[in-house]
């Protein structure tokens, strides 16, 4: 795919898992493939209520399968941010997204003054964000969201740290924000700029829609804020960036573009 979802955050350790616990009954075992899935959602089922999920999320989780793609995207994911930065930003086209962000910079002026009043974050890196995340929005991923973040809560590898995700993606379905047909990248991030449902809870603004444009920018500026964006370039805030992303060479990717569309 052109462009890869923002996964290597997964990295981050489980206890700082953006804010998140799961509480109530015993963690539901892990497996590695798909043959114990079925009987692991209904021990889920009983974390999951336990940790406030109502009857709508209960059902999601009662009708997702065991996301095989979502497992193959994980075990190939280390590759997506090796070589250069230089290298990097060839791969993921990003003098195609300087000027298309520059555009678009101009085309949505109104709605980037107006987040950066309230969050504190310019234009800039939303947008090296955006073009980064889903090439502007031009692919969002197809799937199914509930399935892929149940699948890696599932999964052996890092149930730790996706098992708060999966908790925030039912609850998420009882509030409506997603339902159980709902698709998004194969890490389960959703919307334009690819919040993980955690995320979204903690951080999503306006109406949790963050296949909305002005939703999504929105929640990215909030995120960095909470993340200690303090005003000014990218490239003054390198620790926020970092927050949304643990690579480096995403994270330089990220300034560069940033800096160029905001005219640095």
């Amino acid at each position: 795919m052109a462009f890869f979802a923002q996964t290597v955050r997964i990295a981050i350790a489980a206890g700082a898992v953006f804010g998140l616990s799961v509480v109530g009954a015993q963690a539901a075992s892990c497996g590695k493939n798909a043959a114990g899935f079925e009987a692991w959602k209904q021990e889920f089922a009983q974390q999951a209520a336990a940790s406030g999920v109502k009857a709508k999320g209960l059902a999601a989780l009662a009708n997702a399968s065991y996301a095989t793609k979502t497992i193959s995207v994980d075990r190939a994911v280390k590759k997506a941010f090796s070589g250069s930065v230089e290298a990097f930003m060839k791969r993921r086209g990003g003098a195609a997204i300087i000027a298309k962000g520059r555009t678009l910079k101009k085309q949505n002026a109104a709605l980037f003054a107006s987040i950066e009043q309230k969050y504190g974050v310019p234009a800039g890196p939303l947008l090296a964000i955006w073009g980064m995340e889903t090439g502007f929005g031009s692919f969002m991923g197809s799937q199914n969201t509930v399935s892929a973040i149940t699948t890696l809560a599932y999964d052996c590898r890092r149930p730790d740290f996706f098992t708060p995700h999966a908790i925030a993606a039912l609850k998420l379905v009882d509030r409506g924000v997603l339902s159980s047909g709902s698709v998004g990248a194969a890490h389960g991030e959703i919307g334009h700029t690819q919040f993980l449902p955690g995320n979204v809870l903690k951080y999503g603004v306006g109406g949790m829609n963050l296949k909305n444009k002005a939703d999504a920018l929105a929640s990215t500026a909030n995120f960095l804020r909470g993340h200690g964006y303090g005003g000014g370039p990218a490239s003054a805030n390198r620790g926020a960036i970092a927050g949304w992303n643990a690579a480096s060479v995403y994270q330089q990717a990220i300034i560069i573009m940033a800096d160029a569309i905001d005219g640095g």
